[in-house]
């Protein structure tokens, strides 16, 4: 990892919850299976990236690596990038256990992430993008324009706003009380602390680094998921 000036980024910082053990990793990923669907939601990922068999792929934040793992199986090669020591570690023994050899694990982010091998045919991330402030936002776009070929294609599934700016205080109360007792302290967590952004906003950045959006879902006002592809 090449030495980056003082006032870059430092995005291993903890942002959210801090899953510091494998047993809090464990108890995480069963967590999620239990408040969301995972299998539907990896199967309508992978149906959305048009995955083929030569193709190869970066996922960033990918956590357990659930997504890795079903694209690996259809696809010449993934490779894996978290921060988290520890969810790579557990993604590590999930991998193996599932005997699934074309997946390279890697701790870095968007911004310290160095791809040393060919470009890929596809980019995603999931539930990360959010970590970064606006404008390393724009730098990591730009990271990723160029680890894609040509015409690659970028998959973001992430916590986006887009409902009209008047009508915050409305959607985040209601947010925040859809999620339920549970899960209430950490949806809060996230509005107040870390870096979700609105949808017009993002479009631009899009826009400026090279990027095209193929498709845009906007159905829920806080979540957003966007097909991308590298133009020329």
């Amino acid at each position: 990892m090449s030495e980056k000036p003082a006032w870059y980024y430092d995005e291993f910082k903890q942002i959210g919850t801090d899953y510091n053990s494998l047993d809090e990793v464990r108890q995480y990923d069963e967590r999620m299976h239990k408040l969301r669907d995972i299998p539907k939601e990896v199967a309508n990922t992978i149906s959305k990236l048009g995955i083929t068999p030569e193709n190869t792929m970066i996922e960033f934040g990918c956590g357990t690596c659930e997504l890795s793992i079903a694209a690996a199986g259809l696809c010449r090669k993934v490779h894996a990038v978290d921060i988290s020591e520890m969810m790579l570690d557990y993604a590590h023994t999930k991998v193996k256990s599932r005997k699934v050899d074309n997946i390279v694990l890697h701790r870095a982010g968007f911004l310290s992430y160095e791809h040393i091998d060919e470009p890929v045919d596809i980019v995603a991330t999931q539930l990360a993008f959010h970590h970064l402030p606006d404008f390393w936002k724009v730098v990591a776009l730009g990271r990723i324009r160029n680890m894609l070929k040509p015409g690659g294609r970028l998959f973001i599934r992430d916590i986006v706003f887009s409902f009209p700016p008047d009508q915050y205080e409305q959607v985040l109360n209601a947010w925040v009380e859809a999620v339920g007792p549970e899960n209430a302290t950490n949806c809060q967590n996230h509005i107040r602390d870390e870096h979700s952004t609105m949808s017009w906003l993002i479009e631009e950045m899009f826009k400026r680094t090279g990027f095209k959006i193929i498709t845009a879902d906007y159905s829920d006002s806080v979540f957003v998921v966007y097909l991308c592809e590298k133009v020329e």
